[in-house]
C-alpha cells in the first residue's frame, strides 16, 4: 500500500500544473497579504482606539435614530458590547496587525478544494482515457488499494496545500507588520451575543482544519463522478460547479427544515466556532453524522463503479 501511495504521489508531484498551482496560490496569498497591509498601514497601537470609539459613537448616533429596526440596533448594541470589553482589557482589534491577513487567507482554502478536486478528478479518471488503468491493474494489488492509494495521496495533496498555505500566510504577513502583536487574542461574538476570547492561532487552526473537511467531501465527490463516469472533465465540472452552486443552492433552501439533511449546509463546520449554524437545532455532532453517511454513500459508490466493471468497458 505504501509502495501504491508513493507512486500516485509522483504522478502528482511530477507534473508542471501541480507547481504551477501552487505557485498560483502563494502569489495570491503574497498580493492579498500585500493590499491588505498597504491599507491598514495608518493603523498603529496609538490610534486603534480613537478609531473603535468613533465607530462606537456613530453606532450610537444610529440606535438614538426612530428608524433603526429592531435588528439592526441589535446588532449595534452587541458591537458596542465589544467595543468596551476592547476598550476595558485593551485589546485591539486583528486590523493593522498581522493577524488581519493571515485570517483573510484562510478562506483561501476554498483554492486547495478546487486544485486538490482538479487533481483528484484527472487521477482516476485520466487512467482510463490514456489507457495506463491496464498497466496499473496487472499489478498483484487489488483494485481496491488501487482506488485507497489514489485517494489518499490526493488528500495527502491537500494537506500539503493547507500548510503551506499558512506557512506562506505567517511568513509574508509576519515580515510586513515585523511579527508584532503575535500574542494578540481573537476577541468576538457568537450567536448570543455573548462575548468569547480565544488564542489567535489555536482558532486559526481549527478554522483551516473544518474547513478542510468540505475539501476531503469534494474530492470525495470527484473521486465518484471519475469512477462511475471514467470521465475527468465530468469529475471536474461537475465538482467545481457543487463547489460553487452549493452556496446558492443554500441560500434558497435556506426556509425548509429539510434543508439540513442536503450536503452544503453541513460542510462549513467552522459556523460552529461562532456559535452561528446554518438552521435552528443544528450541532456540530449533527453535520458530523450527516457527513459520514455522505462519506460512505458517496466512497460506496467509487468503490463498486471501480471494482466491479470491466476495464476494457
Amino acid at each position: 500500500m505504501v509502495n501504491l501511495i508513493q507512486n500516485e504521489n509522483m504522478k502528482v508531484y511530477r507534473r508542471w500544473r501541480t507547481w504551477i498551482m501552487v505557485g498560483f496560490m502563494i502569489a495570491v496569498v503574497f498580493t492579498a497579504s500585500l493590499v491588505e497591509w498597504y491599507y491598514d498601514n495608518d493603523i498603529t497601537s496609538d490610534t486603534w482606539q480613537k478609531q473603535v470609539e468613533q465607530q462606537k459613537d456613530a453606532m450610537e448616533k444610529e440606535l438614538d435614530d426612530p428608524k433603526t429596526g429592531e435588528e439592526t440596533k441589535k446588532y449595534y448594541e452587541n458591537h458596542i458590547a465589544l467595543i468596551d470589553y476592547r476598550l476595558e482589557h485593551n485589546i485591539r482589534p486583528e486590523d493593522g496587525t498581522m493577524w488581519s491577513g493571515i485570517n483573510g487567507s484562510a478562506t483561501l482554502v476554498i483554492l486547495i478544494t478546487l486544485f486538490t478536486v482538479i487533481i483528484a478528478g484527472d487521477s482516476l479518471a485520466g487512467e482510463f482515457s490514456t489507457g495506463t488503468i491496464k498497466l496499473l491493474l496487472i499489478r498483484p494489488a487489488s483494485r481496491l488499494k488501487i482506488l485507497i492509494s489514489k485517494y489518499v495521496s490526493m488528500i495527502l495533496f491537500g494537506i500539503l496545500l493547507l500548510i503551506v498555505l499558512f506557512v506562506v500566510s505567517v511568513l509574508i504577513n509576519g515580515l510586513l507588520y515585523k511579527f508584532g502583536d503575535m500574542s494578540l487574542p481573537m476577541v468576538g461574538l457568537d450567536s448570543n451575543g455573548d462575548i468569547f476570547e480565544r488564542n489567535m492561532v489555536l482558532n486559526l487552526w481549527k478554522t483551516y482544519l473544518l474547513n478542510g473537511v468540505s475539501t476531503v467531501m469534494y474530492v470525495t465527490i470527484a473521486f465518484m463522478i471519475s469512477s462511475a463516469f471514467r470521465s475527468s472533465a465530468m469529475a471536474i465540472g461537475f465538482s467545481i460547479f457543487a463547489l460553487f452552486a452549493g452556496a446558492i443552492l443554500m441560500e434558497l433552501i435556506q426556509r425548509y427544515d429539510w434543508a439540513k439533511y442536503v450536503l452544503f449546509p453541513n460542510l462549513n463546520l467552522a459556523q460552529y466556532l461562532e456559535g452561528r449554524p446554518y438552521q435552528d437545532g443544528m450541532t456540530l455532532s449533527f453535520s458530523i453524522i450527516m457527513l459520514v453517511i455522505y462519506f460512505i454513500v458517496f466512497n460506496l459508490v467509487s468503490w463498486l463503479a471501480f471494482t466491479r466493471r470491466d476495464v476494457a468497458a
